[in-house]
């Protein structure tokens, strides 16, 4: 058997609370403090330790610049060090007595001049030092660079 049940909004009329006590109860979630992380800010001591953990919560942390370049450098000290192993690896070709390297293929856009030229290079990167490219000619290699410092 159903029963005929008022609704809502008819029986409680002319109750301003309408049965939630006081009349700001009833006004989401304002009532119980916010949601989520709310109310997690300095002074909150009982909610401190669960946010230590994230070391970003507090402060500015910067932002990555869409036009930058991301410079990952090469120094001869460690091509002349592990020369055997990137030439088993085919990561450096040796064509003769020379031996021809892409940077790309390391990963890195920037030649630094650490270190003593030995062997004869032939270097293609993006970006190089002076005294790297001084360091090769030098020892009669060449260093092709895409974008010459003015």
């Amino acid at each position: 058997m159903s029963l005929n049940r008022r609704k809502k909004s008819i029986k409680f009329r002319g109750d301003h609370t309408h049965g939630y006590g006081s009349k700001k109860k009833h006004r989401g979630s304002g009532h119980q403090g916010g949601v989520g992380m709310a109310g997690t800010g300095k002074k909150a001591d009982q909610k401190k330790p669960s946010i230590w953990k994230d070391k970003k919560y507090f402060g500015r942390h910067g932002f990555d610049s869409k036009n930058t370049v991301r410079i990952k450098y090469l120094n001869i000290f460690y091509i002349e060090t592990h020369l055997d192993m990137h030439v088993k690896d085919g990561k450096i070709k040796k064509e003769g007595d020379s031996y021809k390297i892409d940077l790309k293929d390391f990963g890195c856009n920037k030649l630094l001049g650490s270190g003593i030229v030995t062997k004869k290079y032939i270097i293609t990167t993006d970006y190089a030092t002076k005294s790297a490219v001084e360091k090769i000619t030098a020892a009669k290699g060449t260093v092709n660079v895409k974008y010459k410092a003015e």
